[in-house]
């Protein structure tokens, strides 16, 4: 009976911090609710104007159909399966575009921002070739390329290379000197310097420019399908264009958007899990503006002190 006794208050503690775990998974979820909530207001207000001004005559149906008519055409590609055939398509040469053009990007910007030397090798004409816009250089890939499929992945791939390439340079070349210093004090070894303090003070930058690196991709898929192609969500585009189906072209329009936000969302996910050790500034919301600012995980920069 003692020993009872004396079990209980702890038994008594475990249930009270599971049920707090609990509200605090409810709170979170209602957080994140209310947050999509406020996102999706805007939208279906216009959403609501473009549908009832269509419908009451004062737009042509020409210029620009119905949101009603377009979910229509949607519905119509899904159950034709022209739409997951062009899909996955344009998602095969958007993924292998991407995979490359990162790749290499990350590649060159790890390069760049070690190597002073390489930088000044490098980069200025890797800046010069980043102004370039995809359509000048679209004929050079035709007539080098052809029309084939490595002329729009390649095409793709260039897109994806700068935005990597630039944020991987300076996230390295933003790790703070002073730290480096006193990882050199302390004898470290450069793979202890890369993984301990590099690799920390990048990956914000690394993170962001995959995610801008996808939005080029989808970018370069766009005007690699519109050159030439017999497949993928641009042809779909460019075909509907052709026969002045205006519902259609909207259609493709939503399916590279929505595919564009759920890759974007992704990267945004996985930058949320990797990056929960950062202590920045998150913004006020609203009635809340007078409380203190909301930081994003526990530990900030003070946590690679700390660490050496």
């Amino acid at each position: 009976m003692d020993t009872a006794y004396r079990e209980r208050p702890e038994l008594t503690r475990a249930g009270e911090q599971r049920k707090a775990a609990r509200r605090r998974v409810r709170a979170r979820l209602g957080k994140r609710s209310r947050t999509a909530w406020k996102g999706l207001l805007l939208p279906a207000v216009l959403l609501v104007i473009w549908e009832v001004a269509g419908t009451a005559g004062q737009i042509s149906p020409t210029v620009l159909p119905t949101p009603r008519v377009i979910i229509r055409e949607l519905a119509m590609l899904a159950q034709s399966g022209e739409l997951l055939l062009h899909l996955r398509v344009s998602l095969w040469r958007a993924a292998l575009g991407f995979l490359l053009g990162g790749a290499l990007g990350f590649l060159f910007g790890l390069a760049a921002g070690f190597s002073r030397l390489t930088e000044k090798r490098l980069d200025p004409s890797l800046q010069m070739l980043r102004t370039i816009p995809h359509l000048a250089i679209t004929p050079l890939f035709i007539l080098w390329f052809g029309f084939g499929e490595l002329s729009k992945v390649l095409l793709i791939a260039l897109g994806a290379f700068f935005p990597l390439y630039v944020n991987t340079f300076l996230g390295i070349r933003s790790v703070d000197a002073r730290l480096m210093e006193v990882a050199r004090v302390l004898e470290y070894d450069t793979r202890s310097r890369i993984v301990k303090l590099v690799v920390p003070s990048a990956l914000p930058n690394v993170l962001l420019g995959i995610r801008l690196s996808l939005g080029a991709a989808w970018l370069g898929l766009v005007v690699a399908e519109m050159m030439g192609s017999s497949a993928g969500v641009g042809y779909l585009i460019m075909d509907a264009r052709y026969f002045s189906i205006t519902s259609l072209v909207f259609a493709g329009i939503i399916i590279f958007a929505v595919a564009g936000k759920l890759t974007d969302s992704l990267v945004k996910l996985l930058e949320n899990r990797l990056l929960r050790w950062r202590d920045s500034y998150q913004g006020e919301e609203g009635p809340e503006a007078d409380s203190p600012p909301k930081r994003a995980g526990g530990q900030g920069s003070g946590a690679s002190a700390r660490k050496l």
